[in-house]
């Protein structure tokens, strides 16, 4: 398949969303939880919080690579550490 880059880099990228959605299920199974209601005033679970935490990091990594450049990416991977760590301790 000439189509599709499969560097390793999109291989750990998508063997770790992958491997995330897998715990968040098991998780989900053994461990049961109430929503909460966090900063947004919505109700959110583990797996809530999950998809606003990936979508967030989409919007930072897009933003970074257009404002400041593929140099430097690694450090939006930082930002987007403490994004998750805000969003299931805040959200």
């Amino acid at each position: 398949m000439d189509w599709m880059a499969w560097t390793l880099p999109t291989a750990i990228f998508f063997a770790v969303i992958a491997a995330l959605l897998i715990t968040f299920t098991v998780l989900a199974i053994k461990f049961p939880e109430t929503p909460r209601t966090g900063v947004l005033r919505i109700e959110t679970t583990r797996g809530d919080r999950l998809f606003i935490t990936l979508l967030g990091s989409a919007f930072i990594n897009l933003a970074w690579l257009g404002l400041v450049g593929p140099d430097t990416q690694p450090w939006a991977l930082a930002v987007c550490a403490v994004y998750a760590a805000a969003v299931f301790r805040w959200v």
